[in-house]
């Protein structure tokens, strides 16, 4: 990454005249807009796929998919979706219907974590963490999948964490999630082996993102 966040022009250049390895795939990415999940976006551009974009704020989903187009050429749909909303996921697929995109790479990116005990930060904020990191990721899978299975091809990559590996105290639930989506990830792999999908996980230790904050 550069120190501003924005690629720059040589960089752009280089990834303009090397091989276009995903030419013709659709990529959605949820949490998009920042951190871990715009990098990607970047890599999936600098490749030639195509990009559905999913985050709260479409304000800077739309300056980062005019960046992918001036940079990389690369088309992308912008989707705002609050994925703590329960309805979002369903929301998501009906919108995708709607504009006629089948999704051939689905990237489960968006999540966020509440440092305190279970006893201090409060229910709704514990219950808006699950939401976000176990049920629309789980809903997105759900839905997305049985189309690539129809099509025999596709891949899924849910973002979990090194956290995934430990319970943390103060960290109770956030951890919780994350040990779900590598659970996930893997029973997944094996459900959907032979079958031309490919499911796998990453899992980052601190990563300079806007997660601290």
């Amino acid at each position: 990454m550069t120190g501003n966040g924005r690629s720059t022009a040589p960089a752009g250049t280089a990834a303009a005249n090397r091989p276009r390895q995903r030419q013709a795939e659709t990529v959605l990415i949820t949490g998009a807009s920042s951190g871990i999940g715009r990098e990607l976006a970047r890599l999936y551009a600098s490749d030639g796929a195509g990009l559905v974009l999913i985050a709260r704020s479409e304000d800077k989903l739309r300056q980062l998919a005019d960046e992918l187009c001036a940079n990389y050429g690369a088309g992308a749909q912008v989707v705002p979706a609050d994925l703590s909303r329960p309805a979002s996921p369903r929301e998501i697929v009906e919108a995708l219907a709607q504009r006629h995109i089948d999704v051939d790479v689905l990237v489960n990116n968006a999540g966020f974590g509440a440092r305190g005990s279970v006893a201090e930060i409060g229910v709704e904020r514990q219950l808006e963490m699950i939401e976000v990191n176990v049920a629309a990721l789980t809903q997105l899978t759900a839905l997305l999948l049985p189309g690539m299975l129809e099509r025999r091809r596709g891949a899924i990559l849910n973002v979990a964490s090194t956290a995934a590996f430990q319970p943390g105290p103060n960290w109770a639930v956030y951890c919780a999630t994350k040990a779900y989506v590598l659970s996930f990830t893997e029973a997944l792999a094996e459900e959907v082996r032979g079958s031309g999908v490919r499911v796998s996980c990453l899992a980052p230790g601190p990563t300079d993102t806007g997660f601290a904050a």
